[in-house]
């Protein structure tokens, strides 16, 4: 997804910034010299002055000006470089420098966006994601399977919770490795502490590190900007960015849905997220408590319609790792 026209321009503007202050730090060291070489002043104003000169040359019509300008400034150059060396400056002492000097701090090189900018664009889709911080832990690299049974076999798997763990990991990573040409949304469910939110941040922080766009909201959040847009007396600007945002990006994720308060708006909302997603083909993850039939029952037949007939749903199985978690540190 594309930076939005206020991010782009943000980064334009640190672009803009960044030349500014690199001219003053030129413009500063120069007058450093100035002051210690007066010398290099008086080549400095012969340069300009010669390539006015030179300028008004060929509007008239002297052919061999510029000829004439380069042999000039050749050796007034030579003289300004070796004054420097002398007083123990570097050569470029009196250049302008660039922070990337790829693209000399303008975003572009050779027609093509600098990877200063990717950087920075990467920056803003972890920033606005809501879980950068989260990421940084909770990611393939970070993942265990030593927290599931290896010993018993799942009676609905025929298989332990390990091995059917890694057979679920391969599809995530390829999930993300491939979206969307491998499907563009997912629907974890499971009880508490079995890895859903785990795997949908390893999938997210794949996503992000391919500059695709992702924001993590819990469902609380999701209906709560929802209903500030809907019936929110003031008009706010982030709302309404929000809200565009939450329709349009890239990968949306719906943590612990079925938490929050449901009535008739929530499931006429949650539809319409889904539904308006779909149509744009922009994927989504849900991570659910709730099995397939809670979800009919707690939301509407066209909701879980939707769900099952566009949704790769992974059920996952086992003990609170949580807990097991904590009870390794006691």
């Amino acid at each position: 997804m594309a930076l939005s026209n206020s991010q782009y321009n943000a980064v334009m503007r640190g672009y803009e910034e960044r030349q500014r202050l690199q001219r003053r730090a030129m413009e500063a060291r120069t007058q450093e010299v100035y002051k210690k070489i007066p010398q290099i002043q008086e080549l400095d104003r012969q340069i300009s002055s010669r390539a006015a000169d030179c300028a008004r040359r060929v509007l008239g019509g002297d052919t061999k000006a510029r000829e004439h300008l380069k042999e000039d400034l050749a050796d007034l150059k030579e003289q300004k470089l070796t004054l420097l060396k002398a007083a123990g400056y570097p050569a470029d002492y009196m250049e302008l420098r660039y922070d990337c000097p790829d693209c000399q701090d303008t975003g572009y090189a050779n027609g093509k966006r600098c990877h200063c900018f990717e950087r920075q664009r990467l920056n803003i889709l972890y920033a606005q994601s809501n879980i950068e911080a989260v990421l940084k832990e909770e990611n393939f690299d970070h993942l265990r399977f030593d927290f599931y049974d290896d010993t018993e076999k799942v009676p609905q798997l025929g298989m332990t919770e390990r091995a059917y763990m890694e057979v679920v990991v391969r599809q995530c990573r390829e999930f993300a490795q491939q979206y969307p040409d491998k499907g563009n949304s997912i629907l974890f469910t499971g009880g508490t502490g079995v890895g859903k939110t785990f795997l949908t941040n390893c999938i997210a922080k794949e996503l992000i590190d391919r500059c695709i766009s992702v924001i993590y909201l819990s469902s609380n959040e999701l209906f709560e900007i929802f209903s500030k847009y809907k019936f929110g007396r003031d008009s706010e600007e982030d709302v309404e960015e929000s809200y565009r945002y939450i329709l349009d990006c890239d990968m949306l994720i719906i943590d612990d849905l079925g938490t929050e308060l449901n009535n008739s708006f929530v499931s006429s909302q949650l539809f319409y997220c889904i539904n308006e997603r779909i149509g744009r083909k922009k994927g989504t993850i849900i991570s659910t408590n709730l099995s397939m039939g809670m979800l009919k029952d707690t939301y509407s037949d066209r909701v879980t319609s939707r769900i099952m007939s566009n949704y790769r749903v992974i059920p996952l199985y086992g003990a609170d790792i949580r807990m097991k978690k904590r009870a390794t540190r006691l």
